[in-house]
C-alpha cells in the first residue's frame, strides 16, 4: 500500500451537460492516478475514457514492479490508446478519443504523463506550478511563436480553447510527454481535466487547495469552476506526499531499561 500518499477525487457533470464524459481512477498499491476527458459522438467520449483509464490500472499493475517506472507509465499508456483505438472501429465510436494525464508514485519521485490539454499541478510551499504542457491549438500558436502568452486574452480564438493536438485513441501510435518531480513532505499534486483548468484562474488554487483536507480541497475545486460557469464535466484528483518518519534515536541506557 502506498501509505506515504493520501488521495481524494471528486467528478461532477458541470452547469449544462447532461453526462458526464470524465473518469478518474486510481489503485493505491501500485501507485499510480489517472484522470481522462474524453471527446466523441454520443456516449463514445464517456466509453473512450472509461476503456482509457481503467487499461492505463490494469496495464501498469499487470508490470514487474522493478520495471523502471517511465518505462511502466509509457507501455501503459500506449496500451490505453491500442484499446481505444480497438474500440473505436465500431460506428457509432468512431472518432472517439480522450485525454490522460496520470501520476505514478515511488517513494518520494513523482512521474506524470499526459497525453492532450488535462493538466498535473504540484503545490509547494504556498507556490503552485503547471507541470505538464498542453498538447493543444492554442499552446502549440505559442510554441511556434505565432502569438505571445500575454496576447492571448485579447484575440478572438472563440471556439479554438478545447481544440486539442494530440489524444488517446487519434492514431495507432501515441506520444506522451513525462515529467519527473521529487516531492517534499506535504506537498500536492493536482491532475484535473480542462473543465476545471478553463474556468478558473490557476493562481488561486493554493487558494483553494489545502492540503490536510484534500476532499474538502476537491468539492471547492468543483465549486469554483461551476461558479464560474462550468459548461464542461469537471474532475479532479488530489494528492498529498506524507514523507515516513524517521523513528526516534534510542539511547544504550534505554534499550538496557
Amino acid at each position: 500500500m502506498q501509505s506515504n500518499i493520501s488521495v481524494a477525487a471528486l467528478s461532477d457533470v458541470g452547469c449544462v451537460r447532461t453526462n458526464n464524459e470524465d473518469n478518474f481512477g486510481y489503485d493505491q498499491v501500485n501507485g499510480l492516478y489517472v484522470v481522462c476527458d474524453g471527446m466523441g459522438g454520443m456516449a463514445a467520449g464517456e466509453v473512450a475514457s472509461s476503456i482509457a483509464c481503467s487499461t492505463v490500472i490494469q496495464t501498469f499493475a499487470a508490470q514487474p514492479s522493478h520495471t523502471p517506472l517511465e518505462t511502466r507509465l509509457a507501455l501503459s499508456i500506449r496500451a490505453a490508446n491500442d484499446a481505444v483505438v480497438r474500440s473505436a472501429q465500431d460506428a457509432e465510436r468512431k472518432g472517439m478519443g480522450t485525454t490522460l494525464v496520470s501520476a505514478a508514485v515511488e517513494g518520494n519521485k513523482l512521474l506524470v504523463g499526459n497525453v492532450g490539454d488535462s493538466r498535473a499541478y504540484m503545490l509547494q510551499n504556498g507556490a503552485c506550478m503547471q507541470l505538464t504542457v498542453d498538447h493543444s491549438y492554442i499552446n502549440e500558436l505559442v510554441r511556434m511563436g505565432s502569438v505571445k502568452v500575454e496576447d492571448l486574452p485579447h484575440l478572438d480564438l472563440k471556439g479554438y480553447e478545447s481544440v486539442i493536438t494530440r489524444a488517446i485513441g487519434a492514431s495507432h501510435d501515441v506520444e506522451p510527454d513525462f515529467f519527473y518531480v521529487d516531492m517534499k513532505d506535504g506537498d500536492a499534486v493536482l491532475l484535473a481535466s480542462d473543465g476545471l483548468t478553463r474556468y478558473i484562474d490557476v493562481s488561486i488554487l493554493p487558494e483553494l487547495i489545502e492540503p490536510a483536507d484534500l476532499e474538502g480541497s476537491c468539492q471547492k475545486l468543483i465549486n469554483a469552476a461551476k461558479d464560474a460557469g462550468g459548461a464542461d464535466n469537471v474532475t479532479c484528483i488530489l494528492l498529498r506526499y506524507n514523507a515516513p518518519q524517521e523513528a526516534p534515536a534510542v539511547s544504550f541506557e534505554e534499550l538496557l531499561a
